[in-house]
């Protein structure tokens, strides 16, 4: 992959919020977290349905049907949680425009694909980030119990977006 890609990444990343912070290492807060996490969900479920429209591989096309249904259940697990718990849920509408405009900048083709599966390895990298640091530091135990439960299904996307990530730059 070129710099300029690399850098193309870099700031998807950045756009669609998927920056940790060193500071959600300690004293995490339950509606930060909430907020993150679910914007973090919506801006998976914006770029999966792109990668259904733009993406030329079938398996791409595959793995996006996955992140959409999976990260829709999270988002709604979160959003009871939340409601419970009376926290407000995130529902930015700028980020996923922000994450429509991102992805179709940065699509030339063929290679949406690559792009797309390199910002999955980014994307999901920080999540765990983000869910680990929550399954040890929020002060919520169901919260934390829900961080807890998804690292695996978060990990099983990583080793996915790697693996077609690989497959693509083969090609």
């Amino acid at each position: 992959m070129s710099t300029v890609n690399y850098i193309k990444n870099g700031m998807l990343a950045v756009i669609l919020g998927f920056s940790a912070s060193a500071s959600w290492a300690q004293n995490m807060d339950a509606a930060e977290f909430v907020d993150e996490a679910t914007a973090k969900g919506i801006a998976e479920i914006e770029a999966a349905k792109l990668a259904i429209e733009q993406g030329q591989n079938p398996e791409i096309k595959s793995f996006a049907e996955r992140m959409i249904e999976d990260h829709t259940e999270m988002n709604q697990k979160l959003k009871e949680l939340a409601q419970e718990k009376q926290l407000e849920v995130s529902d930015d509408a700028t980020l996923m425009d922000q994450a429509k405009a991102m992805i179709l900048e940065m699509r030339d083709g063929e290679g949406f694909d690559d792009h797309y599966a390199s910002n999955q390895v980014n994307a999901h990298e920080q999540t765990i980030e983000l869910f680990e640091n929550a399954s040890k530091n929020l002060t919520d135990e169901d919260l934390k119990q829900l961080a807890t439960d998804n690292l695996e299904t978060l990990r099983e996307h990583l080793a996915k977006a790697k693996e077609l990530e690989s497959q693509i730059e083969a090609e």
